[in-house]
């Protein structure tokens, strides 16, 4: 499969309340809300979509805010991706420390990873997040009391903890086309369609982490991207013959799905690009309304109705 994997698609994460998640994302980290839709498989939550101005894949975050409905805390651990990075520019981090801090969000310091400073801080939710300072040349979302010399480019590395890495890897490179990048003690970066932000995938050697449960404050899958329905449609056949468990086409709407879980346990989605987030609203109202699937049309007066209140 080399070059059939584009890069990365989004990150999902079980999130806790809704407007905590949106001043989190929107307000401090100063993305874009894409689209405010419902979770396709429980209308009774939000589906948050955050990235640059388009929905460019690479760039997004996307939250199901679950709070009210009796989803436990979950367990960050192994067999899931514990760390969501994105790439921010060189020299940035003094105003993103501060930032952060007058937001609530309390960041460290990590230090260098593969020649790169790192902050990490925790969202409302418990999940960890960090930011990359590094040369990425992707055009950024510019959010008010942003600029384009500090904005957030975009999803950097999704870090993966397994317990035994050598399986996950092999999986990423015979059978998806990553390739390892880089290696430092107890982690590997692979990269899929180059080697750039927006493009990596990092395994961390987890040996003792706790068992991962998915509930509030966990990612629940990575998703990969691929050129376009035919495309995805190789990538399954493969998955099948080599005896992986891979679901059906699902319909996201604004791109297509399977899901798939590696050898470590994490879950992975490979997405297509198109049809993409103007499928159902123009560019420049993008998040504004909240949009249903047309299956899920007739039932919008109850569905409004359930939903939290929340502000933008």
């Amino acid at each position: 499969m080399n070059d059939t994997i584009l890069g990365l698609h989004h990150v999902t994460a079980t999130a806790d309340d809704a407007q905590a998640d949106l001043d989190c994302y929107v307000g401090a980290l100063g993305l874009r809300l894409v689209k405010k839709t419902v979770n396709f498989d429980n209308h009774n939550v939000y589906h948050f979509y955050y990235g640059d101005e388009h929905g460019t894949p690479g760039t997004l975050m996307t939250t199901f805010p679950y709070r009210g409905w009796g989803v436990p805390v979950g367990t960050q651990g192994a067999g899931q991706v514990t760390a969501t990075t994105f790439s921010v520019p060189k020299g940035s981090l003094d105003g993103w420390r501060a930032r952060l801090s007058g937001a609530g969000l309390s960041p460290s310091d990590v230090g260098d990873r593969f020649g790169d400073e790192v902050v990490r801080f925790l969202d409302p939710s418990g999940l960890v997040l960090e930011l990359l300072a590094c040369d990425d040349r992707r055009v950024p979302w510019i959010a008010p009391g942003l600029s384009a010399e500090r904005a957030v480019r975009g999803v950097a590395s999704a870090t993966l903890s397994v317990r035994t890495p050598e399986p996950s890897i092999r999986f990423l490179t015979e059978v998806l086309g990553w390739r390892v990048t880089d290696e430092e003690a107890g982690r590997t970066r692979l990269a899929a369609g180059g080697d750039v932000a927006g493009h990596w995938l990092e395994i961390l050697h987890a040996p003792d982490a706790p068992a991962a449960v998915n509930g509030l404050g966990t990612v629940h899958h990575v998703a990969m991207a691929v050129a376009d329905a035919a495309t995805q449609a190789d990538v399954r056949r493969e998955l099948v013959s080599l005896g992986v468990p891979v679901t059906e086409v699902r319909d996201r709407q604004y791109f297509q799905s399977i899901y798939f879980r590696e050898p470590g346990g994490v879950l992975y989605e490979v997405a297509t690009l198109p049809p993409g987030f103007t499928t159902d609203e123009e560019l420049a109202s993008l998040g504004q309304d909240l949009k249903l699937p047309s299956w899920e049309e007739p039932n919008r007066p109850a569905i409004e109705r359930g939903l939290p209140p929340i502000r933008i």
